[in-house]
C-alpha cells in the first residue's frame, strides 16, 4: 500500500505541473490568435480554434436581497447557475430581479485538433 500511496502522490505532483504548463501554453496560443485577430488557424498539422463564452457569476448576498420570496433561497441553498437558470425559465424569477447580483465574465475556450 505504501508504494501505491507514494505513486499516487507523485502522479498528483506531475498532474499539477502538467496543468501549470497547459495553462501557460493555452494563454500563449490564445494570445497568438488574438494578436492576429483570428479565431481559427492551422499551425503545423493542427487546427486551433478559440471560442469566446460569457459566464455569469452571482454574488450570494446580492442575489438573496433580490429574491422576491426568501423561500426561493431554500430551493437553491447556495448560488447554482443551473438551478437559477431553471427558476428563470420557469418564470419563478426574472433576469431583471437577479441582474444586480450577476457579473458576466468573458472566457475564451481553446480547442486543438490534429488535422
Amino acid at each position: 500500500m505504501e508504494h501505491k500511496v507514494q505513486a499516487y502522490f507523485e502522479l498528483k505532483q506531475r498532474q499539477k505541473e502538467i496543468e501549470r504548463q497547459l495553462s501557460v501554453l493555452r494563454d500563449e496560443i490564445v494570445a497568438y490568435c488574438e494578436a492576429r485577430g483570428v479565431y481559427e488557424a492551422e499551425v503545423g498539422g493542427f487546427k486551433v480554434k478559440t471560442v469566446l463564452q460569457h459566464r455569469k457569476e452571482y454574488d450570494d448576498q446580492k442575489l438573496y436581497a433580490s429574491l422576491p420570496d426568501p423561500e426561493i433561497w431554500r430551493l437553491m441553498s447556495k448560488v447554482d447557475s443551473h438551478k437559477l437558470k431553471s427558476l428563470i425559465k420557469l418564470n419563478v424569477l426574472s433576469e431583471e430581479q437577479v441582474s444586480l447580483a450577476c457579473t458576466v465574465k468573458p472566457v475564451t475556450l481553446l480547442q486543438v485538433d490534429k488535422l
